[in-house]
């Protein structure tokens, strides 16, 4: 059975989100980023631990060729952020994202410019550069002259 990509933690997102934002950096630059630049051994020591960590689940890179190593993203933003929205479909929607782009669509917080942004989104041709096919109503089931209630019988015993 595979196992499922794990994700990060809150604190694992931190280093994360630094990372995608200068590209490259070392333990000390993260640390001082994140705690300020007066970070001491502890603060240095835990985001040593939490890239170690963000390394084996592969989240990112570690170039060992220069003296300090320089961690990378190994994916993007995009990537996780998708990684999420489907775990949350899953859990709270069947695996649907309808509800969830409805109530982002609803939502009072959208400006029309990310209103439009979303319904581009939705309405543009999918990766395959073929148009999204618009979902299938079910079929409608036509009356039936029957009077046994569609079990096969016609009229009477």
């Amino acid at each position: 059975m595979p196992r499922e990509p794990q994700d990060v933690t809150e604190a694992e997102l931190a280093v994360m989100q630094r990372l995608w934002d200068v590209g490259r950096a070392s333990i000390r630059q993260l640390a001082d980023a994140l705690y300020g630049p007066d970070a001491d051994a502890a603060q240095y020591a835990t985001v040593q631990k939490q890239l170690e960590r963000l390394e084996a689940k592969g989240f990112v890179a570690r170039d060992r060729s220069l003296y300090v190593h320089v961690f990378s993203p190994s994916i993007d933003r995009d990537e996780l952020i998708g990684r999420r929205i489907r775990a949350m479909a899953e859990k709270l929607c069947g695996g649907s994202l309808v509800p969830i782009l409805s109530h982002l669509a609803r939502s009072k917080g959208l400006s029309q410019k990310e209103r439009r942004a979303l319904r581009e989104l939705i309405e543009a041709p999918d990766e395959m550069g073929q148009a999204s096919p618009p979902p299938e109503e079910a079929p409608k089931r036509e009356k039936s002259d029957d009077t046994d209630g569609g079990r096969g019988r016609r009229g009477g015993r």
